[in-house]
């Protein structure tokens, strides 16, 4: 059985003993075959294929109403997707590799082995609860490694669907989750995993990376912050509005690279917003009894996004609502459906302005000119995601090399994150370290130089005891490199 379900603090000794289960199995297997991680890949998609409707079941009563389509969209394809990106390419992954060797030490050569590193610990957030646990095990079960996963206490029933569907296909020694509260939590990222992935907030992922540190554990953490989205000039208005919406409503702003706010010419404003209200309408009309759009999480961050727009408004912003019929408040005993609402005229003091948006509120701001806008970007905290919406070659470049972001879509929104040939993670307070296909793998894996000396090495020509030989050997080496 490959769940383990414990409250508060006393969690740490069963965690601890299912960690040194995994480290005794690994230990016994330190590199496995590529059958046997292709098996255990397998074994993966199995069971998310076979359970895609229970996911998306358990996904939406947690979040009180999500489609199914917005599931499989961005949670079981993603997943899936992934695996068998790994499975087409993981020979040339394993593959030991030649290194380029200097004359001076021929005929030695360089080799260069990719080995695992052990038990990862994996700590998922609630927003995409599937994917963001499960995508990095890809690349850790890719690898080599054993995984222990740390589900989102914000999402219970996902939470003991995906423990059931792990311990179905894998023994607890090959892959586990851990079920607890925040406290079981921190004894997780405790634990000294060989390398550990944290997803979710710049001030926990702090916390996180404090932790780690006490053993040294190396960690990658995927964070957040305030992703921009620059529309230029020349882009098509209609177009970047629907694909703006498309993006920011996407799971009803729940997540980490999502548009948080919108940089636009003064002179082209009105167009932006009304374009924004007419692809609100199209995608999510009579939006309170819509059924494609997500609910807010929980009453806390309902009344925390509540807050975000009551202090703009307070603050002189002007607040439109695009849902029209949608309601302010809890919609029904479970349903928490927040309306798309943009803030224009937003200013840095407003809390909009200061911290991650995590919903569908957009602060739309003017720029004379890009310099302009590009002071904005650069004067904040950088983003994980940048995205630029134009058909002027020369501003696009100038956008891409004068900002630094996590990642950038250039006339679309999230894209990039679903690129599996391409790496995925933040920078400075968005987060370090990526993963994601290959890159997902070499993070999980240590890079080993192997160093292969030959019998005929010239090399003990500078063996002591030292002398004229030594002189001449040494010149030639300075002089020829």
């Amino acid at each position: 059985m490959t769940t383990v379900a414990i409250p508060g603090t006393a969690g740490l000794p069963e965690m601890r003993r299912l960690f040194d289960r995994q480290r005794q199995a690994f230990q016994a297997d330190m590199f496995p075959s590529r059958a046997a991680r292709l098996d255990r890949l397998g074994r993966l998609a199995r069971a998310v294929d076979a359970n895609e409707v229970r996911i998306a079941a358990a996904i939406s009563a947690d979040f009180g109403g999500r489609p199914e389509q917005l599931t499989r969209l961005a949670e079981t394809m993603q997943v899936t997707g992934a695996i068998h990106h790994a499975k087409r390419r993981l020979g040339r992954w394993m593959r030991l590799r030649r290194l380029p060797t200097a004359a001076k030490f021929w005929p030695a050569y360089n080799r260069l082995l990719r080995q695992p590193l052990g038990v990862i610990g994996i700590v998922a957030p609630w927003n995409y609860p599937l994917n963001l646990a499960l995508c990095p095990a890809v690349g850790a079960i890719a690898a080599g490694n054993r995984v222990m996963i740390k589900p989102s206490e914000l999402v219970p029933r996902l939470s003991e669907t995906l423990a059931q569907l792990i311990a179905e296909a894998f023994a607890e020694d090959e892959v586990a989750v851990v079920i607890g509260d925040a406290e079981v939590g921190r004894e997780f990222v405790e634990l000294p995993f060989d390398h550990l992935l944290f997803t979710g907030s710049t001030e926990i992922g702090r916390l996180v990376a404090q932790a780690a540190a006490k053993n040294l554990t190396p960690v990658t953490l995927e964070l957040g912050g305030k992703s921009p989205v620059i529309v230029d000039a020349s882009a098509d208005m209609d177009l970047a509005a629907t694909r703006i919406a498309y993006s920011k409503l996407f799971n009803a702003g729940q997540t980490c690279i999502a548009p948080d706010y919108a940089l636009v010419p003064a002179e082209k404003e009105d167009a932006l917003v009304a374009a924004l209200g007419a692809a609100v309408a199209a995608q999510y009309p009579k939006l309170a009894a819509n059924p494609d759009y997500t609910g807010i999480v929980s009453d806390r961050h309902f009344a925390r996004l509540k807050a975000l727009v009551e202090d703009a408004r307070a603050q002189g912003g002007r607040v439109i609502e695009l849902g029209g019929d949608a309601t302010t408040g809890s919609n029904g005993p479970v349903r928490r459906l927040f309306p798309p609402t943009l803030v224009l005229g937003a200013t840095a003091s407003m809390r909009a302005m200061k911290e991650e948006i995590f919903g569908p509120i957009l602060p739309v701001l003017v720029y004379r000119d890009l310099d302009e806008a590009l002071a904005r970007v650069n004067a904040g905290a950088r983003p994980l995601a940048l995205y630029w919406f134009g058909e002027d070659r020369a501003k696009r470049e100038r956008v891409v090399r004068n900002t630094i972001s996590g990642g950038v879509t250039i006339n679309d929104c999230m894209m990039h994150f679903a690129q599996e040939a391409a790496p995925f993670g933040g920078v400075g307070a968005s987060g370090h370290g990526a993963y994601h296909g290959e890159f997902g793998f070499l993070t999980f894996t240590k890079e080993k130089p192997i160093h292969v000396q030959s019998r005929l090495s010239g090399l003990r020509l500078l063996y002591p005891p030292y002398g004229r030989t030594f002189d001449i050997v040494a010149g030639l080496l300075k002089r020829f490199g």
